[in-house]
């Protein structure tokens, strides 16, 4: 029987995080880092991290919607980063840091306000959610090194300091649903 795949893209601060956690989830078939919403062409990591290419650095994210819906992939997404952050995640700031979602048709733009809505009225976090929701645009995939990056540099500082937490934390909280 054939999968049905869908795309998500998604800004939650920086990308090896997201990038990594998706990966680890049943029903994921790939997670890739990469750039969107800016206006500059070909956008390098560094253009990015110098923050005036108007680029956020985002997950695209392949799901097999038979697990999946749209509505989980943005659920787990809101668990991963702090959506009240204005242009930055902990201690990465800039707009390239911005929690987004970037909606590729009008139904994932439903869901998406829908669901921050609830979010809102829940009033799980003492401040606003800042979360822009956007139509895709300018999409690019990140330097090769920069694909399963938590995985393939185990020793990187930033990698033990911040990733590896937020992953421990993720992996608690859903348990039930990651790979074997």
């Amino acid at each position: 029987m054939a999968k049905t795949i869908h795309q998500a893209t998604l800004a939650g601060g920086c990308f090896w995080c997201i990038e990594s956690a998706f990966n680890a989830l049943q029903g994921i078939e790939s997670a890739y880092s990469g750039y969107a919403g800016g206006h500059m062409q070909n956008p390098t990591y560094k253009a990015v991290c110098e923050g005036d290419t108007g680029h956020a650095e985002v997950v695209r994210i392949n799901y097999d919607a038979d697990q999946l819906s749209y509505r989980d992939i943005l659920e787990i997404f809101f668990a991963l980063h702090d959506p009240t952050q204005l242009n930055r995640q902990g201690n990465d700031v800039g707009t390239q840091y911005r929690s987004a979602i970037f909606y590729h048709n009008d139904e994932q733009k439903a869901v998406a306000e829908s669901l921050i809505k609830e979010l809102a009225e829940q009033d799980i976090w003492p401040d606003p959610i800042v979360t822009e929701v956007t139509a895709l645009s300018n999409y690019h995939q990140a330097e090769d090194y920069h694909q399963d990056y938590f995985r393939n540099n185990p020793q990187n500082q930033y990698c033990n300091m911040v990733v590896a937490p937020k992953l421990a934390k993720f992996r608690q909280k859903f348990a039930a649903r990651l790979k074997d």
